[in-house]
């Protein structure tokens, strides 16, 4: 007996391109600071850009930019209410 494996549906060329471009409209509305602390970024720094962190919520059509210290202060909150629960 021979059974086919099915495999799991891959991106068509078109689907995949629809999709880069809608991350690359929403790269244009990264700010230019700090959500929280309003601290300037650099998008030229390589340093800056890969320690800030970046949420991107799709739905709402929103990107939302942190610092380091923001985002681990966000973490530790997120943390401490969890261990409460």
């Amino acid at each position: 007996m021979v059974r086919k494996i099915k495999k799991k549906p891959t991106l068509t060329k078109k689907q995949a391109e629809k999709d880069l471009k809608e991350k690359l409209n929403m790269f244009d509305k990264l700010p230019d600071e700090c959500t929280t602390c309003c601290a300037p970024f650099d998008k030229l720094n390589r340093d800056m850009v890969n320690s800030w962190n970046v949420v991107v919520r799709t739905r709402e059509n929103v990107v939302r930019l942190y610092c380091p210290p923001c985002w681990e202060h966000a973490v530790s909150i997120l943390e401490s209410l969890t261990e409460k629960k």
